[in-house]
């Protein structure tokens, strides 16, 4: 016999008392098998995201987001209906980055136009306070403008009733009142320029849109168009505010460098006159200096020729060749030829002749002759090289004694030129400092007079009054509630729900406390719930008849002979759950004894409308025996033992000696004993009870039970070694609970419902 299972009677052997064991959660169960077997199958995919599990939260708490939803959709009506009407009056610029030049003047026009920052700076001009009070200063915005656009909001205009109208005398306040006033008024209206402008570039192109939004659409328009006038006005006025201070400040430094200019040519010219230095010639060289150089050129001139006829004396002196260039300008060449000419006929006529011919004698003659002046002109012109090295050398001996006496009065005019040389620099210096000043002054003059160029920045499009609001725009602010209201809708059911650590369907039941899930019991109203038992076509009573079907495979020798029906907390359902199981063991032909044991608050009685004088209290006191406290009822195999009178001490009676013998009895006597026991926390009756029975069923109240006060209730149950079976999930709406597991309408296959669901 297992020590789990309390002895079935036999029929004709004597009666046994049930066995106090271990009656601790058993893995081995099938059923709990199955439960770690889903336990291993939600561990493989804890890290996937489930969208199934999500939508079902969703369709779960569907009435709070839709009202989440609702309240704010009506909420961006209400507000949409209620704002004021905005008109956008819109102007298109060009800003080029480089304008047309008509003088290319260095350093004047176009320098912040290359800039790489140039489009964004251009932007910021536009929202800047000073182009706002241009404007504003323009259009003269006065604080009766400033009134109509505050007025023509609902709540403008409504506390402008309220607000008192200034009287007539005082409008005679003293001058600083009227003075800050203005410029409050001021202040103000360059707000209402900077705010309602905006600045859209196009992009990929070198244009600009420029908005400006107000309650007023021809006040849109006005400032709009003023803005892209001043910005212009503004850009060609800093043009010229750059060239008038470039002017300005050329002139104060030409003033100065021709005063310096001035001073120093004066020093240099007294200092000149002082010295009795003349200077002549671009450089300011002295006559000395100039003499000097020329003679020089001279003296390295007359070297040179010196040179050339001492080496054609040295060759002609040593008995050389005659130079070629003295031969080609005497008569030696010719001479020669003729004495060739001669010599020539000598020779051929030679050949005829003897050489004491008349003929040849004369021939002889006039060769010899030739020869006599040859040697002549040979004399002659080693003469006139003699003569010319001779001249060449005493014009050199001249320009060296000329060059001595000169560089020493250069030297000297050297000396006394050093402090004139310093002067003269000074005095050049200023004088290209003045041209150049002067020079830039004259272009800069041009430059302003002729506006430096075209104005980069020009007006493609000007405004136009706007003939429709451009916001509020209420489809679209319907559309951003409706995605609002159903994100905040979204985000409200998901943290509800990790708010929420209730017990809510059966995955929870067996993933949270790891019990075998024996029976989910659809909700029925409250009143309904005597009907629902009555029904036993309704999902309630097929429900725990699945229940029921369910005990009898809970352990290996079927339904658990002494059952204790128990909750973590009270108002679960465990005493109509007791009751509803009797009655359906009851209806198998079993005989049931349905105990109350609950012997502080019970509710059984309430239940089934029977009312006892004695009970399970009195029993336990000794006040009396078991056949005077069972009390039968509408079914004909159920019996019932009710609670009793309430005792001050019920964990004490518990725990006696006669709830063992009357467990003992009631198991010899009848086929199935069930108790309706107490919650098990706060008090310790239920531990005792579990301690004695065969098996423990936990009732879980779905949407209700916390997690952590069904863990506790187990881990209390599990230190008094009792022996849970299993958990039944009650008052479970999947509509509700949006998982999915839609139990009611398994239970009601094939018949028609006749109660309504809560």
């Amino acid at each position: 016999m297992d020590d789990d299972q309390l002895p079935i009677p036999p029929d004709d052997d004597g009666r046994k008392r049930p066995t106090n064991v271990n009656r601790s959660l058993q893995s081995s169960d099938p059923r709990s098998v199955a439960v770690d077997m889903f336990d291993d199958k939600r561990s493989q995919d804890s890290e996937e995201i489930d969208l199934v599990a999500y939508w079902h939260l969703l369709v779960k708490r569907r009435w709070l987001v839709l009202g989440i939803l609702a309240a704010v959709v009506a909420l961006a009506l209400i507000v949409t209906l209620m704002m004021p009407p905005i008109y956008r009056a819109t102007a298109v610029l060009q800003i080029d980055r480089e304008s047309v030049q008509i003088l290319q003047v260095e350093g004047v026009g176009n320098a912040e136009a290359a800039a790489p920052d140039f489009l964004t700076t251009q932007y910021e001009l536009l929202r800047s306070r000073s182009l706002a009070e241009r404007v504003a200063n323009e259009l003269a915005i006065d604080a009766a403008t400033i009134e109509r656009l505050d007025a023509t909001g609902w709540w403008q205009r409504a506390t402008a009733v309220l607000r008192p109208r200034a009287n007539a005398a005082d409008s005679d306040a003293d001058e600083p009142e009227a003075e800050a006033d203005q410029l409050a008024a001021l202040r103000q209206a360059v707000a209402i320029v900077r705010e309602g402008l905006t600045v859209e570039p196009v992009r990929n192109s070198r244009l600009v849109r420029v908005h400006f939004d107000s309650t007023l659409p021809a006040f849109s328009t006005r400032v709009v168009n003023a803005v892209a006038d001043g910005f212009i006005a503004h850009a060609i006025e800093r043009k010229f505010d750059a060239s008038s201070y470039a002017s300005r400040y050329l002139e104060e430094q030409l003033a100065l460098a021709k005063s310096r200019l001035e001073e120093s040519e004066r020093a240099l010219v007294a200092f000149a006159a002082r010295e009795n230095i003349v200077a002549s010639g671009e450089g300011g060289q002295s006559l000395e200096s100039q003499n000097l150089g020329a003679l020089n050129e001279a003296l390295a001139a007359a070297q040179d020729d010196r040179i050339r006829a001492q080496a054609a004396w040295s060759q002609v002196s040593g008995g050389g060749a005659l130079p070629a260039g003295a031969i080609s300008n005497s008569i030696l060449n010719v001479l020669q030829q003729q004495r060739a000419t001669l010599n020539a006929q000598y020779q051929q006529q030679l050949q005829t002749y003897k050489p004491e011919y008349p003929s040849m004698q004369a021939l002889q003659g006039q060769i010899e002759e030739v020869d006599r002046q040859i040697g002549q002109e040979r004399a002659s012109v080693r003469a006139s090289i003699q003569a010319e090295y001779g001249a060449a050398q005493s014009r050199e001996n001249m320009l060296v004694s000329q060059l001595n006496t000169l560089r020493t009065r250069t030297l000297d005019v050297d000396n006394r030129s050093i402090d004139y040389n310093i002067l003269r620099r000074e005095a050049d210096t200023n004088r290209q400092l003045y041209d150049s000043l002067l020079q830039r002054y004259k272009e800069v003059g041009v430059a302003a007079g002729a506006g430096v160029g075209t104005n980069n920045v020009s007006i493609v499009d000007r405004a136009m009054v706007p003939t429709g609001r451009y916001k509020p725009n209420l489809l679209l602010n319907l559309a951003i509630g409706t995605l609002l209201g159903l994100i905040l809708g979204v985000v409200v059911a998901f943290a509800l729900e990790f708010v929420d650590d209730t017990i809510k369907s059966p995955e929870d039941l067996e993933q949270h406390l790891r019990l075998p899930l024996l029976g989910v019991v659809p909700n029925v109203r409250k009143g309904n719930v005597a009907e629902a038992i009555a029904d036993p076509r309704s999902a309630f009573s097929e429900s725990y008849r699945s229940v029921r079907t369910a005990l009898q495979f809970s352990t290996d020798h079927g339904v658990p002979k002494v059952l204790l029906v128990t909750s973590a907390s009270a108002a679960e359902g465990k005493s109509v759950t007791a009751l509803t199981l009797a009655r359906n063991f009851a209806q198998l032909g079993k005989r049931v004894l349905l105990v109350e044991a609950d012997l502080r608050n019970p509710s059984l009685h309430r239940v089934m409308g029977v009312r006892a004088e004695q009970g399970l209290s009195s029993l336990l006191a000794g006040a009396a025996d078991i056949s005077e406290v069972v009390r039968d009822t509408d079914e004909a195999n159920l019996q019932v033992i009710l609670a009793g009178p309430l005792p001050p001490n019920p964990a004490e009676l518990l725990s006696g000696s006669r709830l063992l013998s009357m467990l003992t009895t009631a198991a010899e006597k009848y086929d199935q004993v069930i108790i309706d026991g107490p919650p098990v926390l706060g008090i310790a009756d239920a531990p005792i009870l579990s301690n004695v029975v065969n098996g423990t069923l936990l009732v879980v109240n779905s949407g209700k039970t916390r997690i952590k006060t069904a863990q506790a209730a187990i881990k209390r149950l599990a230190a008094a070694r009792a022996h849970i079976i299993g958990g039944v999930l009650t008052h479970y709406d999947a509509k509700v609970a949006g998982y999915g597991y839609n139990y009611e309408s398994y239970y009601a296959y094939g018949t028609t419902p006749k109660i309504g669901k809560g």
